[in-house]
């Protein structure tokens, strides 16, 4: 079901492993040498299962683009950019200029290196959040001794640190209990210990490997529900689409978020020859884009035909997008360009691409059946046969007898009368599955080379790299051994090696992939993956400098390596294709069951949990898709890691507060890389500067309070300016009311006012006085506020 072949086991599995073998054995005799020698190989194993490098957004640490001016002991490989290095930088000011110079010499060092944590490529241990069910610390893990160091020297600085009441008591209550609050269970990974330990620098952001040396990779889900889903292409035009084919004849379009159309791009089911029966090789089989598709709209499939119930053949034909919706395809376009008789109903190859010179390669099988017993050398020798051969045509015009392709003026047996001129390269035996190298990123260096997966007979399994006019030596030779004596031996051979051959005890049937040119795993680049559709293996090579090729074993990581969110770390069995998106990126189709009816295809996306690309540069622009029908959403089937984790790491710790979050005061807030943060708490805070000025007796002038004064209140003035502001505003005509209702309020205040008047006599000249005297106490209490 999987192809996690030789995990290695968890700490704590391994620890008790180890204690049941002790305990069986200290009844009868003390442990030999070798057994001493085994635990200790077992314990080292262990211990290098344990380096699990990784960000506080959970994902891997990277390489920064540019220079950290700030953190700089992680500008090479941590989890820190440049602004996240500024926000660091100033978060530390905005702590220090509480302090004097003094505060500067014995704290700034601590504080520093406690905040440059977050760009630790082990963040995620020294907060202890190795997955998203456990609540981040609001300190890093720091070693005992260190946490004392700095207690004794900078207790002060912990509520600058720290909102979290429980550290600040505990701080300032009882040194011991607060380093061991803030320290981590796992020594090796507590500040500074985590500098130190060179197990865990060793091979920091190379991919990780098990003690057998195989690589450990992690996949993403894509897609799932297919019916031996064949291929995966893209469009090229933008779009970020991906276009999925069944060997039922039904072409998926994906979008970039995932979802799917719910009507297929294409559907020639009645077409195409499949059969329900397990591994029949016959049905849709390739397709290509052309280069200029977004222009021209033009694209190119290959299937498996019955003609009258009794010929089979291969068909490759042109069709064109819709005018009217660019997901789907015009089925009135389809123009045939070229059929080819299937003597058998195996080894139909199936592959279609354009190469970086603009022309159409074509790969065919020998014709099937066993040793490719047809003609006297068989199919593959016979250059006047199309079977067992590469071709390459132009399809941007027709030639001057009716065929409705041109022949490359390079092809290299132009000129041989005794040959077809479509040929491009031959003696294959039934290339499965091809592709296009786009070469180093920076270098260029492989730039259009065809690398193609030929399955063996009965010995080898083989890997080659496709060049002009080339004899890859099938039927004579199967990989790098003798098939066939007698053209074996012949002297004018002359075939082309493969690259790398691998026998029927690793697998059965290649499956052939990519160069990895892609930008989010920079450590896969220039590995060329591929794997094995009988055994599910999945397998790498890597060119050295002077173009020898070497295999590297590939495998799927343990519980502890892929321990991010939506990774996983098993696959089905049965690896049915490789693929690559607009921008490089790695993918692969298997199932469980190879028919053409089974629902179980699933596609995968490779991820190196090691190390990935700094954040922004892998963002690409898209065009926009018009879509006119309904979607599916993209719902996941496999088990993630992390879902299967019943328990998180450690119990949450009450009233968790964030270590980025900074304390209240006039300069702003830093956010932290956590996704979510709870609300932090006030935290009271001495005056900007306050502890420069210092008192007679030692005292900062910080920790006194500002002198307390009664607000000024006159509730008499405010009162007499209410009154002359409603009056005012009820003088003023069409506010409101109507004219006749403000005439009917006037003269109803006339009748007040002149009746107060009477009735009062000298408590007009009693409100005057009041309000001086009102204003007389206004004048002393600003005065006193001055003061």
């Amino acid at each position: 079901m999987t192809s996690d072949r030789d995990p290695r086991p968890h700490r704590q599995a391994a620890w008790g492993f180890y204690a049941q073998k002790k305990t069986a054995v200290a009844p009868v005799i003390k442990l030999s040498l070798v057994r001493m020698l085994f635990v200790v190989l077992l314990v080292t194993s262990i211990r290098d299962a344990s380096a699990h490098p990784q960000c506080l957004d959970f994902e891997p640490p990277f390489k920064p683009q540019f220079h950290l001016e700030f953190c700089r002991d992680y500008e090479k490989f941590g989890c820190c950019d440049q602004d996240t290095d500024n926000s660091i930088a100033e978060r530390y000011w905005n702590i220090m200029d509480y302090y004097d110079m003094q505060g500067h010499e014995l704290c700034g060092e601590f504080v520093k290196n406690i905040l440059c944590q977050e760009c630790s490529p082990y963040a995620a241990h020294l907060y202890d959040a190795e997955d998203p069910y456990t609540p981040v610390r609001n300190l890093p893990g720091l070693c005992f001794n260190y946490c004392s160091e700095f207690h004794v020297k900078c207790q002060s600085v912990v509520r600058h640190l720290t909102n979290d009441k429980r550290l600040q008591e505990s701080c300032q209550k009882d040194r011991s209990k607060f380093c061991n609050l803030v320290n981590l269970p796992d020594q090796d990974y507590c500040y500074p210990n985590v500098l130190q330990s060179s197990m865990l620098n060793l091979n920091l952001g190379k991919v990780a490997k098990d003690p057998k040396g195989c690589l450990q990779l992690c996949l993403t889900e894509v897609a799932n529900g297919l019916r031996n889903p064949v291929l995966m292409v893209h469009s090229g035009d933008g779009t970020h689409r991906m276009f999925v084919a069944e060997q039922l004849g039904f072409v998926w379009v994906y979008l970039r978020d995932g979802s799917r159309l719910e009507e297929p791009f294409l559907d020639i089911t009645q077409e195409v020859l499949t059969t329900p029966w397990l591994g029949d090789e016959r049905g849709f089989l390739g397709m290509a884009f052309h280069p200029r598709y977004r222009s021209n709209g033009r694209f190119f499939i290959y299937y498996s035909i019955m003609i009258k119930n009794q010929l089979e053949k291969v068909r490759i034909s042109e069709m064109r997008v819709s005018a009217n919706d660019m997901n789907k395809a015009d089925p009135s376009s389809e123009r045939v360009i070229l059929e080819i008789d299937e003597p058998a109903a195996n080894h139909n190859g199936g592959q279609l691409l354009f190469g970086q010179d603009g022309y159409m390669y074509i790969f065919t099988g020998d014709g099937g059946k066993a040793g490719d017993p047809f003609g006297l050398f068989g199919n593959s020798q016979n250059k006047s046969a199309l079977l067992g051969k590469v071709l390459r045509i132009d399809v941007d015009g027709g030639s001057s007898d009716g065929k409705p392709y041109r022949i490359p003026a390079d092809n290299p047996f132009v000129a041989d009368p005794s040959a077809r001129a479509e040929v491009y390269a031959y003696g294959v035996r039934n290339t499965w599955r091809c592709s296009v190298d786009r070469g180093d990123p920076v270098t260029r260096r492989g730039r259009g080379r065809i690398f193609c997966g030929d399955v063996g007979q009965n010995r080898y399994e083989e890997v080659d790299i496709i060049v002009k006019g080339g004899n890859y030596g099938w039927r004579a030779k199967e990989g790098f051994e003798c098939f066939d004596a007698k053209l074996c031996h012949n002297s004018s051979l002359g075939d082309i090696p493969p690259i790398f051959a691998y026998g029927h005890h690793v697998g059965k049937s290649v499956t052939g992939g990519y160069v990895y040119r892609g930008c989010e795993s920079p450590n896969l680049n220039g590995l060329y993956i591929f794997g094995d559709f009988m055994t599910g293996r999945l397998m790498a090579l890597e060119e050295d400098k002077m173009g020898a090729w070497s295999e590297k074993s590939v495998c799927m990581g343990n519980t502890k390596t892929c321990s991010f969110p939506g990774l996983i770390n098993h696959h089905h069995k049965f690896i049915i294709s490789f693929a690559e998106d607009e921008v490089g990126e790695l993918y692969f189709m298997a199932t469980s069951y190879p028919t053409t009816l089974s629902p179980f295809g699933t596609i995968y996306k490779f991820m190196d949990p090691s190390r990935r690309a700094p954040p922004g540069k892998c963002k690409q622009k898209s065009f926009p898709v018009k879509v006119k029908g309904k979607t599916v959403p993209f719902v996941t089937r496999e088990l993630t890691v992390l879902a299967s984790n019943e328990k998180p790491t450690r119990s949450p710790l009450k009233k968790v507060r964030f270590t980025t979050k900074v304390p209240v005061t006039s300069k702003p807030r830093l956010t932290t890389p956590r996704m979510t943060s709870p609300k932090a708490e006030a935290t009271p805070t001495p005056q900007r500067g306050a502890a420069n000025r210092q008192s007679a007796g030692g005292k900062a002038a910080a920790n006194k309070q500002p002198p307390r004064t009664k607000p000024t209140v006159l509730p008499q003035r405010v009162k007499i300016k209410k009154e002359k502001k409603a009056q005012k505003k009820n003088s003023v005509p069409g506010r409101g009311s109507s004219a006749l209702t403000q005439a009917g309020n006037f003269s109803v205040k006339k009748q007040k006012s002149q009746t107060y008047s009477a009735n009062t006599g000298n408590k007009t000249a009693t409100v005057k006085g009041s309000a001086k005297r009102t204003q007389s106490k206004e004048k002393r209490d600003k005065k006193k506020v001055k003061e």
